[in-house]
């Protein structure tokens, strides 16, 4: 019943993902905008809350004229109004529709309802319908057992909607007799059961589903000819690259340790997860992460268990590189405090999203500009420094929909051009982002002067400390449009010391991997490259001692 995923916790639902309209949604929904390649907005998520919501306030402005509103006709209605709506004003031939959870779900009921419904108000022939389900494999000779998708299927009839397609996720693929029995339990054609069987990387998926003509079946049911004959070879290349780099050996492997706060769910930092990949597969370097509980590297909390002090630290002294990402709440702000701290002194390649940006510039302040009490309004209200304000727009009241939501523009400083690498890493790639929907501006010269990503915070480092935090080295080489809010952070004298408020994770693709990862995976693989060589020459000098 949320509205949106904006107030719910990482640990229950994995990551909120935003929109470039500021739309707050499933992690889902990313996962479409990075294999699609294309930019969703808030409309394109519909939630039991939105639309409970969305027929509530209909009711109390009177717009049903008294009438009893009810589940059947107003409720399926509205999602059946949304569906045809946000379709239309897309423009889009085909709309494609996830109706998640498990068939016979009490959540679905209405949903389910809603899309029995659309078919005969679009036409049967203009809606076809794909059942995805679990094909267990049971016992040591590996038997496939069709049971259970026997049931689900005769649960999806039993509603009113009949799969013209099955696709089969099981771990090995689907054997013959499987199939048969499944296609005869559902009425269809063998050739429309599809097997979705575990493979190395998940961009085999996409090709082999097409290799079981998943595209001409699609088109047959709808009746559409294609307009192209699409190429798949860039496709390919991508998943084979990434296979190539699963079988690299161990010593160019790059280890990253990502100090956060909700590290015992992957999840809420899937965004984060992917950007990396997407570097690491334009870059040719394979990584590992090393997740790193950050209130583990507080000395508070060191001697109620020192094993995991300890552990945690030997984990962040043996990475190549060190990412903190955004997060809500002062539990382990001082272990990131720390982490950046180490990083900076110790000169690891380190990447500060939001509030790592954030923590950032309040280390520095503590550490560069001796002001010890230097923090955020967040966790300490009453501290003579404060580094970090909360923006005066944002609510005080309302917690959810109501920060620094979506798509901004950030403006590269122009004193700091020539010095910046975040600039420099946008400009490498800028003609391709257009195609994704990402706005790249560059000047004559070439250098990239200003980007739009995505946000999500309802603090910001105070403006009256960027004078003095730059003059003691550390630069704001990114600003929002009237130079009011800093976004971006960089150490000129430091191999990678970059931050930014932004979430650059967000706009990351396959295709086009977002800069500063990719600048972070760089300079992980030269610290890395530097570390062994450096080793290399002690092990020789000790031996020749020997």
């Amino acid at each position: 019943l949320n509205i949106d995923s904006g107030t719910m916790s990482p640990f229950e639902h994995g990551e909120v993902f935003v929109l470039n309209d500021g739309g707050e949604v499933d992690l889902d929904l990313g996962n479409y905008e990075r294999f699609i390649g294309i930019s969703l907005a808030r409309d394109n998520n519909i939630t039991t809350g939105k639309i409970y919501n969305h027929v509530i306030e209909k009711e109390r402005r009177g717009d049903y004229l008294g009438k009893t509103v009810q589940v059947v006709p107003h409720v399926v209605g509205a999602i059946q109004e949304w569906i045809e709506k946000v379709a239309a004003a897309n423009g889009a031939e085909v709309c494609v529709i996830e109706l998640g959870g498990t068939v016979g779900d009490i959540e679905s009921g209405p949903f389910i309802e809603a899309l029995r419904q659309l078919q005969f108000r679009v036409g049967v022939q203009n809606m076809m319908n794909l059942h995805v389900a679990l094909v267990p494999m049971m016992g040591v000779v590996g038997e496939q057992k069709t049971k259970p998708i026997q049931q689900s299927v005769r649960a999806l009839r039993a509603s009113g909607l009949f799969p013209d397609l099955v696709i089969c996720r099981s771990s090995q693929p689907l054997q013959t007799e499987p199939r048969r029995k499944i296609a005869y339990f559902s009425q269809i054609r063998e050739e429309n059961v599809l097997s979705c069987a575990d493979v190395p990387n998940l961009y085999h998926v996409p090709l082999n589903l097409v290799a079981q003509r998943l595209d001409y079946l699609i088109l047959h049911r709808l009746n559409l000819l294609p307009k192209t004959i699409p190429d798949w070879s860039a496709w390919r290349t991508l998943a084979t690259t990434v296979d190539d780099l699963s079988a690299l050996p161990e010593t160019e492997t790059v280890r990253v340790a990502i100090v956060g706060k909700y590290t015992g769910l992957q999840d809420s930092y899937l965004s984060l997860i992917k950007a990396l990949k997407h570097a690491s597969i334009h870059e040719r370097i394979p990584f590992t992460i090393d997740w790193v509980e950050a209130s583990c590297l507080e000395e508070e909390g060191a001697p109620d268990d020192p094993a995991a002090f300890e552990r945690s630290w030997e984990t962040v002294r043996g990475a190549d590189a060190i990412l903190v990402p955004g997060g809500f709440g002062d539990r382990g702000v001082e272990g990131k405090i720390n982490a950046i701290r180490f990083a900076r002194m110790e000169q690891y390649p380190f990447l500060g999203i939001c509030l790592g940006m954030q923590l950032a510039v309040v280390e520095y302040c503590r550490s560069i500009l001796k002001l010890p009490e230097a923090n955020s309004e967040e966790f300490n209200g009453g501290t003579p420094h404060r580094v970090i304000i909360f923006m005066p727009e944002i609510s005080t009241t309302h917690m959810g929909g109501t920060m620094r939501l979506g798509q901004r523009t950030t403006h590269f400083v122009k004193k700091h051009l020539p010095a910046s690498k975040v600039s420099a890493l946008y400009a490498e790639n800028a003609a391709a982002a257009d195609e994704f929907g990402i706005t790249v501006t560059t000047n004559a010269e070439g250098h990239v002067t200003a980007v739009d990503e995505r946000h999500r915070h309802r603090y910001e480092v105070n403006p009256e400390y960027a004078p003095k935090v730059e003059a003691a080295g550390l630069l704001f080489t990114g600003v929002d449009d009237r130079s009011e809010r800093m976004e971006v952070i960089e150490l000129p004298t430091h191999p990678y010391f970059v931050g930014t408020q932004y979430h650059p994770e967000f706009q990351s693709r396959p295709q086009w991997p977002s800069p500063p990862f990719v600048g972070f995976l760089r300079a992980a693989r030269q610290f890395r490259a530097r570390n062994q060589k450096r080793n290399k020459e002690q092990q020789l000098q000790h031996s020749h001692e020997e």
